[in-house]
């Protein structure tokens, strides 16, 4: 459970990070990824397709709770964040798609979340409330719009906030070590191993996917490498701020569960498979053609 301080700080902390983010956005970007259809089929269906599809096998083969299960479909339901981004810039791959694909992910997330959760969970037989949840994605889109804003008026204003939106998604990970995991040590303590196979397993099994989907469409491995962590990479942060504003008190130790541990592992996680890409980043393979699709 989340104490009323630290769950006004984790909302600000999350509203920042959406400022952050927006701040990095213009206009061309909507009007490159509007010309570069194939580019954003590839970060809906690696997003909407895949990860939800994988939460769903992952909550019904697992031997969870109901409350378990739910986190495990929020956070399979996620668009990409800033934190893929920073993954893709150093793993060597197309920053540019990165963004492009978070942005697709992230405004289209308003309407596929709900429905995907929707569908998921009726098929798990799980109660979720999607109105709490929907008004949640819209008031987040708000700094997002903000950001765009500032960054249209006064560009140098527009990036300085964009890197304090990026620290600060790095520093929510340290954050919620600090707090969440301290003050729920007995539950992380108590909860069955599934749960930390659900958490380490969606970010794990979905930059796989993610990069055998790629690979199966020929993509140039750099962009491989990008839709391999754009699609396992998951905004950890919103979906903590979703579980923390959608449910009631007695139920957000047990929903955040999955979100908040996928949050500390996907880090291990990213950095892990980033030192695999960066060695097979060969000379060769720079010589290859390259587009952003």
């Amino acid at each position: 459970m989340v104490d009323e301080f630290t769950q006004t700080l984790l909302g600000l902390m999350v509203a920042i990070i959406m400022l952050g983010m927006g701040a990095s956005l213009t206009p061309r970007d909507f009007y490159l990824a509007l010309r570069r259809p194939y580019g954003l089929a590839i970060g809906v269906i690696s997003q909407y397709g895949i990860m939800p599809l994988l939460g769903f096998v992952l909550a019904l083969t697992l031997a969870v709770p109901e409350t378990i299960a739910i986190g495990i479909l929020i956070m399979a339901c996620m668009p990409g964040g800033t934190t893929s981004n920073i993954f893709t810039y150093f793993s060597k791959g197309n920053l540019a798609l990165s963004v492009l694909m978070t942005v697709t992910s992230t405004v289209a997330g308003v309407v596929m979340i709900p429905l995907i959760l929707l569908l998921y969970a009726a098929a798990l037989d799980l109660q979720i409330p999607r109105e709490d949840i929907v008004a949640v994605l819209i008031v987040l889109l708000v700094p997002v719009a903000i950001g765009m804003g500032i960054r249209k008026l006064n560009a140098n204003a527009g990036a300085v906030i964009e890197f304090c939106g990026s620290i600060l998604a790095a520093f929510f990970i340290v954050f919620i070590m600090a707090t969440w995991v301290p003050q729920n040590w007995q539950f992380l303590r108590d909860t069955t191993p599934s749960t930390y196979v659900a958490a380490i397993g969606l970010g794990l099994v979905g930059i796989t996917i993610g990069y055998f989907f790629a690979k199966a469409l020929r993509l140039h491995p750099r962009n491989a490498r990008t839709v391999a962590l754009e699609t396992g990479i998951q905004n950890g942060p919103l979906a903590i701020a979703i579980v923390i504003f959608s449910f009631p008190a007695e139920q957000q130790q047990a929903v955040m569960a999955v979100p908040a541990l996928y949050s500390l592992f996907i880090v291990i996680v990213s950095t892990f498979v980033t030192l695999v890409f960066r060695r097979a980043n060969t000379a060769a393979e720079q010589k290859m053609p390259d587009s952003l699709l």
